[in-house]
């Protein structure tokens, strides 16, 4: 007998079907049928859903964002990039780990209520970020966070890191992967990268990293090293797969032909970009060339929300802004669940046999759905709120808008305090 059955919703598969009244089989974690019920499937299992009037759909996933960053919301809003990071990089310095703690409570909990079931993270008191990981069944890739010269020795900083990829790279059941993330090519030498990129490879992990933001990080770079943070860390062969290229704002044609030819992962993070003012990623070209793009909030501190539905209207409205045609809805939903379960290297992401039953119901019954592509009315018609149910590793984090692993009032009062004490301290 299965363990659950998803049954009488649209199903949106991902591979191009749109399956009226499907039927979704999960068996200790996977998917093993995806489909119309024709031979009785949707019968019998340990749980049946109902979900007639809903939309059945693989969970989102967040290519990149600072998850402890929900204490920073509002802290630094409408200041010019620079003078944003300055403000932030000092309340930062305040967190301890109680403070990361109560702060990946607090993400968390946005992220399964609003329909994401994996995201990448980069942030320091990382353990912290990990056990409440494990606990709550979300899945996740996380990257300790790596500057060179802040509070550590490279060497401590390196064997520090590597203990904590031994820790957790494949714990809780393979939910929690783990990366190296070194900050920027800007903010770590060439050799310390080049030591990470080597401590990365015998750990068999992946590396997530900050590239061209900034307008000013081009600048930089091309000033220190004759070439752009692309053409760097190709030159030292940091570029792969396994590698998170978060935001490629500032990219030539040139560096998009690398990144393609180096079948490298970028995290579109629209939202943030927009709200610091520091351009907008040639994403449609990107797609066009071949290149996986993935969506990212970044940290709430800049984005304001961990709501992955917001991206997807944010990027959409950006890109046809710029006077281009702009990316199709169903193409966000690809970057928004395909692409970013590619980008952490997921069996997840699409709603077929042999993948990971990470799946959300959302609740399109409601009157701005109707009538509609379906791809259109999610894009621009959802938000976190409408997602009904979220499930990840066929285990029901929340049910019918009820989160049954966590506290919610606990975490929310846990995460006032800990925020109010950091602006106090300011």
């Amino acid at each position: 007998m299965p363990d659950l059955i998803i049954k009488s919703g649209r199903v949106i598969t991902m591979d191009g079907a749109v399956i009226d009244g499907g039927t979704i089989v999960v068996d200790n974690g996977m998917i093993t049928y995806a489909g119309k019920d024709t031979a009785g499937k949707a019968d019998t299992a340990d749980r049946v859903i109902d979900a007639n009037g809903c939309t059945v759909l693989p969970g989102l996933v967040n290519s990149h964002t600072h998850v402890s960053m929900t204490l920073l919301r509002g802290a630094a809003d409408n200041l010019p990039f620079k003078e944003w990071l300055n403000k932030i990089q000092k309340a930062e310095m305040k967190l301890t780990p109680d403070d990361v703690r109560a702060g990946a409570y607090l993400g968390i909990l946005e992220m399964i209520k609003s329909g994401t079931t994996a995201f990448a993270d980069m942030y320091f008191h990382m353990d912290e970020v990990a056990e409440v990981v494990r606990e709550t069944g979300i899945r996740a890739s996380l990257g300790y966070g790596m500057i060179e010269g802040m509070n550590e020795e490279p060497e401590a900083k390196l064997k520090n890191r590597a203990e904590f990829n031994r820790k957790w790279h494949g714990a809780a059941n393979g939910r929690i992967s783990t990366m190296y993330a070194p900050h920027s090519a800007l903010s770590c030498s060439r050799e310390f990268l080049l030591r990470i990129k080597e401590q990365a490879a015998r750990d068999g992990t992946g590396i997530h990293i900050h590239v061209l933001e900034t307008e000013a990080e081009l600048g930089m770079m091309k000033e220190k090293y004759g070439m752009c943070s692309v053409n760097f860390l190709d030159s030292i062969g940091m570029l792969d797969s396994s590698t998170i290229a978060a935001h490629c704002i500032w990219l030539s044609d040139g560096d998009i032909e690398i990144l393609k030819n180096r079948n490298v992962n970028a995290a579109h993070c629209p939202s943030s970009n927009m709200a610091l003012g520091v351009g907008t990623a040639p994403v449609p070209k990107m797609l066009e060339k071949g290149v996986n793009v993935a969506l990212g909030t970044d940290g709430a501190a800049s984005s304001g929300s961990l709501d992955m539905w917001n991206e997807m209207k944010a990027a959409s409205a950006l890109h046809k802004s710029k006077g281009n045609n702009g990316i199709t809805p169903r193409k966000l939903l690809e970057m928004a669940t395909l692409n970013g379960a590619k980008t952490l290297g997921i069996n997840a992401g699409i709603l077929k046999p042999g993948c990971c039953a990470d799946i959300i119901i959302v609740d399109t019954g409601k009157l701005q759905f109707v009538p509609g592509d379906i791809y259109s009315a999610l894009v621009n018609g959802v938000s976190g709120c409408d997602v009904r149910t979220t499930i990840v590793d066929g285990k029901i984090l929340m049910e019918d808008y009820e989160v049954k692993v966590l506290d919610e009032e606990k975490v929310i009062e846990g995460a006032r305090k800990a925020a109010l004490k950091i602006a106090c301290d300011n």
